[in-house]
């Protein structure tokens, strides 16, 4: 029985439009991520000076700035995804719940 039911779940357009869907846009934000990070540990490896300028008067460095730029990116890229997830996914999943009851 179980087996029948996971089956009908598998070949149900609206689950494998969840699938891609979902897959799609958490592997695009994964390389917008990787290309970010990626960014800035090459500028690190490879552009020691541009990194080490002052900004802000001499008080910190554009390392630091682009370092807090990193993280704070990592956050609003999750929020876009969870955002996402709450409405467009959420909206596919119950979908697919209702017509699969």
């Amino acid at each position: 029985m179980a087996d029948g039911a996971y089956r009908r779940v598998l070949g149900n357009p609206k689950f494998q439009e969840l699938v891609r869907t979902r897959s799609g846009f958490a592997w695009t934000l994964a390389v917008i991520m990787l290309v970010i990070y990626l960014g800035f540990i090459l500028l690190v490896a490879f552009a020691h000076d541009l990194m080490a300028m002052k900004i802000g008067g001499g008080v910190t460095s554009l390392g630091i700035v682009l370092g807090l730029v990193v993280i704070v990116s990592a956050f609003l890229l999750t929020g876009i995804y969870v955002h996402r997830a709450n409405t467009r996914f959420d909206d596919l999943t119950r979908d697919l719940t209702k017509e699969l009851s």
